[in-house]
């Protein structure tokens, strides 16, 4: 059973989908690894490391794909190099299927079995293959680091001969995985944090970081089944700004996190509440890919508006991809685990397992997924 990992081609994408160290778990299973020459060397892996590991290296794509049985990418895969995977075979990565119905037909006319990392369910038992809060994990971290550079502020209260600096103002909206980290980080740095969550019982949480959890009370609210805050009305986003603006206008620094899976962002900051923050202050748009939770942000951009830094960058976690690569590998690899029946020395897709069934999306020429299918009607 070949597994066959790709050179990723997204411009800017510096993670790779399997670290030698996972390619080595792999091999002693019974799998046969093959990368794509200089698959690694992004994240600072060159061929020698893996060729160690037992992994053989493949000099093109056609060679690397031919025979597999698995594909692993970060990325979702060309449209071009749909024809050179073999039906039958199985193809991993973050897929975007709610927005990218083209490429999940092609996939299925192509009878490629194809899981979308943004499916894995979030159970404890899929906890270690959960890649989506592996990568936003980080993200909130580097998006802490970014404003801390940004700021024209230190973070942390100092007392020196010179008088006493007062400690940054950092406003958190959203505590989901990304912001959880962004709120841990800014307290490492010595910052005063607030945050404000849609959903009450993430307020435990945020106070156990150190942070002050903002209330709000626009209503209903709560979470998917799947710990996801759910959307808003037009009306709540309304009462939700006007009771936030305060609080942006306090805030040194405000992180945005809010994202609704396979949709677009809600627009949480109005050029208006931009415009009552102080000159000097800094916001981080986590959103910004998923069209942004800040009015006047622009991906992979950093705008000023009436003297506020608006940071718009795009894919945080490439931005400390040794480490992603490491959570992102060891992701993969818990998944092929799960997979792998090693008294026949093969991937088993069992349909009735909570885990393939929440994260498969096409098989044997079928859409397969309830949740997708619901969503191409």
């Amino acid at each position: 059973m070949k597994v066959a990992v790709p050179k990723e081609t997204h411009p800017g994408e510096k993670r790779v989908p399997l670290i030698p160290a996972g390619a080595e778990k792999l091999t002693k299973l019974g799998m046969k690894v093959q990368i794509e020459a200089g698959m690694g060397l992004t994240a600072g892996y060159n061929d020698a490391a893996y060729l160690s590991a037992g992994a053989t290296v493949a000099q093109d794509l056609p060679t690397l794909l031919a025979g597999t049985s698995v594909v692993l990418r970060i990325r979702k895969p060309p449209l071009a190099d749909i024809p050179h995977l073999p039906a039958g075979g199985i193809h991993i990565s973050f897929l975007d299927p709610f927005n990218e119905r083209e490429l999940i037909e092609h996939l299925r006319n192509a009878k490629v079995s194809t899981i979308s990392m943004e499916m894995i369910p979030r159970t404890t038992r899929a906890q270690k293959m959960d890649a989506l809060s592996s990568q936003a994990n980080l993200a909130g971290y580097v998006a802490v680091i970014l404003a801390a550079d940004a700021s024209d502020k230190i973070f942390p209260m100092m007392t020196t001969p010179a008088g006493t600096i007062a400690p940054a103002k950092v406003f958190v909206i959203g505590a989901g995985v990304a912001g959880l980290q962004a709120i841990a980080t800014a307290r490492r740095l010595g910052a005063r944090v607030e945050a404000y969550d849609t959903r009450s019982v993430v307020e435990e949480q945020v106070k156990s970081l150190g942070a002050k959890f903002v209330k709000i009370d626009v209503g209903e609210t709560g979470q998917t089944k799947d710990g996801y805050a759910k959307e808003l009305t037009e009306e709540q986003l309304a009462r939700q700004r006007e009771a936030m603006a305060n609080n942006c206008a306090q805030s040194d620094v405000v992180v945005t996190t809010a994202q609704v899976f396979g949709r677009r962002a809600p627009r949480i900051l109005t050029a208006d509440m931009v415009a009552r923050m102080k000159p000097g202050s800094v916001i981080v748009d986590m959103a910004v890919e998923s069209g942004g939770n800040v009015e006047g942000s622009e991906c992979d951009r950093v705008v000023i508006q009436h003297g506020v830094k608006i940071i718009g960058l795009s894919n945080l976690p490439s931005r400390v991809c040794v480490h992603a690569s490491q959570m992102y590998s060891n992701n993969l690899v818990a998944l092929l685990e799960e997979l792998w029946d090693g008294d026949k020395q093969q991937f088993v897709l069992n349909r009735d397992d909570e885990i393939v069934r929440g994260c498969l999306v096409t098989h044997e020429g079928h859409m397969v997924n309830e949740t997708i299918q619901q969503r191409f009607k």
